[in-house]
């Protein structure tokens, strides 16, 4: 499978890592963290270096029961650090992680090449319509109601079952509109309990009938570290434990905020994946 972002065709046959940017004061393991031009061309140097193909960026966290944010805020946010980047980064391939089909339409504008929506357009009417016409590969998360009420909505009878109609229909309404290069994301932590997220994970392959690749983003979650009783700062070991199931399930993109262990885990499964043949 390849995606073609801004005329570059890149090949998912090994998978690739995106690198999680978040210019955010409130996301959960990183918020606040890259507040000034230093520190963010720091880290994207940083993940470029240590092997990530994409660096996503976001302006609006999405973390359980997150604080509203406004489009002016978010582009306020958003569009000065996608310029800083590219500048020192002309090569960069930058996603931007919103939901709003009026900042995708801004950062792709400004030289960003894929869009990550956490809703798969349902929280945007126009956001499908939009990134065909823009087009730019597009990611759709499976998620239920927002971040302020998506954990109160982790109810189904069969959650992969329920997910692989969901993820149907939105890639029809995505090819109707003429979309070509979409990616489906599970959306761990997303309106799913701890045990959801682990029977997604163990069924991880079945979403390979979609003909699509699938982006795996567990970095540093609570899902690992309320399993292990720790905390998000401890959570590299777990990270990659789960991102190697993931690859061995299928992941063709893993979105990481440490792209050097994601890297390593990707050569060392390709490596036994291909050994003897």
């Amino acid at each position: 499978m390849t995606i073609n972002c801004k005329g570059n065709l890149i090949d998912l046959s090994v998978p690739k890592v995106m690198g999680i940017l978040n210019i955010t004061p409130d996301s959960f393991y990183d918020g606040g963290k890259y507040k000034d031009e230093v520190g963010i061309l720091n880290q994207v140097e940083k993940m470029l270096v240590d092997g990530a193909t994409f660096i996503d960026i976001g302006a609006y966290s999405s973390k359980p029961g997150a604080e509203f944010v406004s489009e002016e805020v978010e582009l306020s946010r958003l569009l000065p650090v996608v310029a800083l980047v590219l500048t020192k980064f002309p090569e960069a391939i930058l996603s931007v992680d919103t939901f709003r089909s009026t900042i995708a339409k801004k950062a792709v504008e400004n030289g960003v090449a894929i869009v990550n929506d956490i809703s798969a357009g349902l929280l945007d009417e126009m956001m499908i319509e939009t990134v065909a016409q823009l087009q730019v590969p597009y990611i759709m998360m499976h998620m239920k109601g927002t971040p302020q009420t998506m954990q109160s909505l982790a109810k189904y009878e069969d959650i992969v079952k329920e997910m692989m109609y969901y993820f149907s229909e939105r890639i029809q309404v995505a090819r109707s509109f003429g979309l070509n290069d979409i990616i489906v994301d599970p959306g761990f932590g997303f309106a799913k309990t701890l045990e959801q997220n682990y029977e997604v994970m163990q069924k991880l392959d079945y979403f390979s009938i979609l003909e699509v690749p699938i982006l795996v983003g567990i970095s540093r979650k609570s899902m690992i570290y309320k399993l292990l009783d720790s905390t998000a700062n401890e959570a590299l070991n777990g990270t990659t434990v789960l991102n190697t199931i993931g690859l061995t399930n299928g992941a063709d993109i893993i979105r990481v905020h440490d792209a050097k262990e994601a890297k390593e885990a990707i050569q060392l499964v390709d490596a036994c994946m291909h050994s003897g043949s």
